[in-house]
């Protein structure tokens, strides 16, 4: 198909809304970069909160859900969608009261089936069954729903018929987008990470602001624009924008190189969970979840995915809200969380403070440092020590056997000689990072930043001081911006945007999904202020002998989870001493916080609802990319639509077993590995989207050239940044550009694929045919 360009845009009804999108879009950036950039000068505390730890965690969420609002009111107010009729119609209406029945008989059902548990649990009912009973329930009760929404319709396996009420489709959306990172991870990372994170570790509220403020970019420039073509996939838009092979193949590569890396990381944490659970391996944990993403996706597609990702909304949100509610109602008297824990961030900030100065947390301190140094010295020559230590290991083996000594010292003995590198490239990698994590354990609070400053440093102190403070905000930055345009970007969010029966209710999704959302996230930031201060108050400082059992349990899990050990030999736990991995501090918080064990199943039972969600809509996008997007449009379409279907289907299969595969090679932690992913879709997408959407000279020729320069610049940088690849390439150095870390590295690939997209297509001649996408009556 030949370039198509949309028309001028046309009278001033169209400038008019151009100047409202503008106007919002404006809001927009004040709201997120404009505060952000500032932050360390907005410190004035306002009814007790700092304001710019408010503003970041809670405040510049209500603003964008008024953006997206407005935007939709505003809008629809005009009418014109031909869709529309269908959507104003009593039958419709009564389809809707038909779904807001149901939905209130779920909550109600599990609402009670909670009641019954608690009881079952005071009367005796083992932790062991009840982990077990809350699995079970909700794996066969989304396995049940896909087998009723089986289906072979292409229609309803894409998009779901295109009849989901707005309303219901934001829920789907918030579950699909609450993913492990989002339940299991995001709360780890604001307790590791607090305001603003360090210099080599950017983050904190950095993804509240980024994976809300997204969705202004995804409601105000994509989602509407691309509903109007009913398409089936992310890559259709390509094909019918740009025309051509190359552009649908290249976005169905990007989509399942982006959704690939997002999937891993749910999968993995369905593993953590049920692990978790039921005492089961990590492994066979990650098949048992794996069933119930297969039997929805595999069996009904969009239409099953879509009314089980509504049913596990209405769990996640249950399973957050309650327990971080108790933990505010226990240690403020009042259940609404995100409206009182800034008292306790004050009382932590004032914790913080005795840390650093207490004793014991130096001589940690110290010994960390000590350590730091033995690696130092084994760097300098890591050829001759790797052979002094495998020689003395040797010899020490050797020794025991002769001497007939208690097989467990021998056995132990054999696991220290195993446990050496293979070669000097591989000890100098392992040396390096025990080295760089000896050192950050070394500084004040274990490494970790005063949880209520924005940005490291010091823009007032020292030139090092200055330069921790420029590169910790920019490093910031750069990940709320890759993680905005990324949101924009990702194939299996913006699909879920075709399911609804209009533009217009398209508007209005975005909105009530971002509005989903905001009832998690404004309580995330609260639940890692609660759990730390329940660390600093009630496990630091007291004798490791009596540290509650659960601590051992999550070790046995994943020892990079949860890790103790008496470094200073005073037989307290120091804060320095303890290391909690991101990855357990939700799940593990009912535990923390003395809640009853129900609370830990509904907690895990969540965090599975939310990593089941979003893989079985990654899994579907996978599947269709390779099927639909790649092999069937290759052939031209000679298939029919029942057979495109089964294509889809068996490659999700495929790609599931890949996934589950490398999730359990545990590769990273869940919040990397997701983050990397919008990375990647933001370089690959949404330069080559949004100029293809409002801007009538781009070309087939640039969109192809932008995509590949886009994302292949993005995946460089990840990947020149490996550790094992620098080790492997003999590279010194950390190789970052302008101090930014790899997990941010869109902020290289958006604009270059932008330019490069401007550039060829100004270079080449566009058709003179309307596109589909024209932005002027949307």
């Amino acid at each position: 198909m030949p370039n198509q360009t949309p028309p001028s845009p046309a009278g001033p009804v169209t400038a008019g809304f151009g100047r409202l999108r503008t106007a919002l879009l404006l809001v927009w950036g004040v709201a997120s970069f404009g505060i952000v950039f500032f932050a360390r000068d907005l410190q004035a505390v306002v009814a007790g909160w700092p304001f710019n730890f408010w503003f970041s965690a809670q405040g510049a969420i209500l603003v964008f859900i008024a953006i997206l609002a407005c935007y939709a009111w505003v809008r629809n107010r005009q009418g014109g969608d031909p869709a529309s009729v269908m959507t104003d119609g009593a039958a419709y209406r009564d389809y809707k009261r038909r779904l807001h029945r149901i939905l209130a008989t779920y909550v109600a059902c599990f609402l009670a089936f909670l009641l019954v548990m608690a009881l079952a649990e005071k009367a005796g009912l083992s932790k062991a069954w009840i982990g077990a009973i809350f699995l079970l329930a909700t794996v066969l009760f989304y396995a049940a729903i896909g087998i009723y929404c089986r289906t072979a319709d292409a229609d309803e396996y894409y998009v779901a018929g295109r009849h989901v009420p707005a309303m219901y489709n934001g829920m789907a959306t918030a579950a699909d987008w609450m993913s492990a990172a989002s339940f299991i991870s995001l709360a780890g990372g604001l307790y590791l990470q607090g305001f603003s994170g360090t210099e080599t570790q950017p983050g904190g509220l950095a993804y509240i602001l980024g994976w809300t403020g997204g969705f202004c970019l995804v409601g105000l420039l994509i989602a509407p624009h691309l509903r109007k073509l009913e398409l089936y996939t992310v890559p259709d838009y390509f094909r019918v924008r740009f025309g051509g092979r190359w552009p649908r193949l290249i976005a169905a590569f990007a989509a399942v190189l982006c959704s690939f890396t997002y999937v891993v990381a749910q999968i993995y944490g369905v593993g953590l969970i049920t692990s978790r659970l039921t005492g089961v391996q990590f492994e066979i944990g990650i098949l048992l979840g794996l069933g119930g993403v297969l039997v929805c996706s595999f069996l009904g597609g969009m239409r099953a995915v879509t009314w089980t990702q509504v049913s596990q909304y209405v769990i996640l949100m249950l399973a957050f809200l309650i327990p971080v509610s108790w933990l505010a109602y226990k240690q403020l008297g009042n259940p609404l969380a995100p409206l009182v824990y800034g008292q306790q961030l004050e009382k932590i900030t004032a914790l913080e403070h005795q840390l650093a100065r207490s004793p014991a947390e130096m001589a940690v301190m110290a010994e960390y440092a000590r350590r730091a140094r033995v690696y130092e010295l084994k760097l300098q020559d890591v050829q001759a020590t790797l052979t002094r230590e495998r020689e003395a290991l040797h010899a020490r083996l050797q020794l025991l056997h002769d001497q007939k000594t208690d097989a467990s010292l021998i056995f132990t003995a054999s696991r220290e000689l195993s446990a050496l590198p293979r070669d000097a490239a591989a000890a100098r990698e392992l040396w390096t990072r025990a080295m760089q994590e000896n050192l950050a354990r070394a500084q004040p609070l274990g490494g970790l930043p005063p949880h209520a400053q924005a940005f490291a440093g010091d823009p007032d102190g020292t030139p090092a001081q200055k330069h921790a403070f420029q590169v910790s905000r920019l490093n910031f930055l750069a990940l709320m911006f890759c993680l905005m345009v990324g949101t924009a970007g990702l194939p299996h969010l913006l699909t879920r945007y075709y399911t609804t029966p209009s533009v217009a209710e398209t508007r209005t999704s975005v909105a009530w999904s971002l509005l989903f959302i905001a009832l998690v996230y404004v309580a995330m930031p609260a639940l890692a202020v609660l759990v730390k201060f329940e660390v600093l108050s009630n496990l630091v400082g007291h004798p490791f002998d009596t540290l509650p059992t659960w601590m051992a349990q999550w070790t046995r899990v994943d020892p990079a989870l949860l890790s103790v050990s008496d470094v200073n030999g005073d037989h307290i736990l120091q804060f320095g001493e303890l290391k909690l991995g991101a990855d357990m501090v939700m799940l593990a918080m009912p535990e923390l916080g003395g809640l009853p064990y129900v609370i830990s199943g509904l907690v895990a039972a969540g965090g599975l609802a939310a990593a089941l969600s979003t893989a079985d809509g990654l899994l579907l996008t996978i599947g269709n990319a390779l099927a639909h997007d790649t092999y069937v449009g290759r052939v031209k379409d000679h298939r029919g639509a029942m057979q495109r279907v089964m294509l889809s289907k068996f490659a999700l299969l495929l790609v599931a077993l890949a996934a589950a595969y490398a999730a359990a090679q545990k590769p990273a932690d869940i919040l990397y590995l997701v983050s990397a992913s919008f990375s990647l879709a933001a370089a690959a997408f949404v330069p080559a989207m949004v100029l293809g959407i409002f801007w009538r000279r781009t070309t087939r020729q640039g969109a192809v050239a932008g995509m590949l320069s886009g994302l292949g610049l993005t995946m460089y940088y990840m990947a020149i940044n490996l550790p094992a690849a620098r080790a492997a390439l003999g590279l010194q150095g950390d190789g970052l550009w302008f101090s930014i870390q790899p997990i941010s590295a869109g902020v290289f690939g958006v604009p270059v694929g932008a330019a490069v997209t401007w550039a060829v297509s100004l270079l080449a001649r566009p058709a003179q045919r309307p596109s589909p996408a024209a932005p002027d009556r949307l």
